[in-house]
């Protein structure tokens, strides 16, 4: 179990404070260590809390960064499949520095794209920047065993892990809306 939380942003901002405090909301969830990244443009801030399981090194710390350093994802789950990608993915020219499912990840998506998803066998949620495509892409697994919450409004988006992470933006409305409900 990790913790991911971000925002994204239409206009360019300046990195919000909210998103160090919500990750800390999530402690519980991964108690290991704490990464937070914000875009050069100031629009996208990732943070993440980690749970080490798979790669204990500091090669495995998020939010990772691909290779290209053109993608930044954190991620929360496992990849059952991913020593299977990881060997197609290397055929097909990617080179790995860690034993990272997350590493993975990010060299399925720069090879397909969002038909990555079609690969990936396991349970998850995750958040990538692609800022080649300038495109935040939010996913979870098909059985939703990962949650992944969010918060879309006039020009921003928040998600994270729980729900708690996301009330910790004072902007967050505190209401319920009866018709989602």
């Amino acid at each position: 179990m990790c913790g991911i939380v971000g925002s994204a942003e239409v206009y360019s901002s300046e990195p919000q404070p909210w998103l160090k405090v919500a990750s800390h909301a999530l402690y519980h969830r991964g108690p290991d260590e704490f990464g937070e990244w914000w875009s050069s443009c100031g629009r996208v801030g990732l943070a993440h809390r980690r749970l080490s399981i798979i790669d204990l090194s500091e090669l495995g710390k998020q939010p990772m960064h691909s290779q290209s350093r053109l993608s930044s994802i954190v991620f929360n789950g496992e990849i059952y499949n991913f020593m299977e990608l990881r060997n197609e993915l290397s055929d097909l020219g990617h080179r790995f520095y860690s034993r990272s499912d997350t590493e993975v990840l990010l060299a399925a998506y720069e090879q397909w794209g969002a038909d990555c998803l079609s690969k990936l066998n396991g349970m998850f949620a995750f958040a990538l920047f692609d800022s080649v495509r300038q495109r935040l892409f939010l996913a979870r697994d098909r059985a939703g065993e990962k949650p992944l919450y969010y918060k879309k409004s006039s020009g921003s988006l928040r998600f994270a892990s729980e729900l708690k992470a996301l009330l910790c933006d004072n902007s967050m409305p505190r209401e319920i809306d009866w018709e989602s409900l």
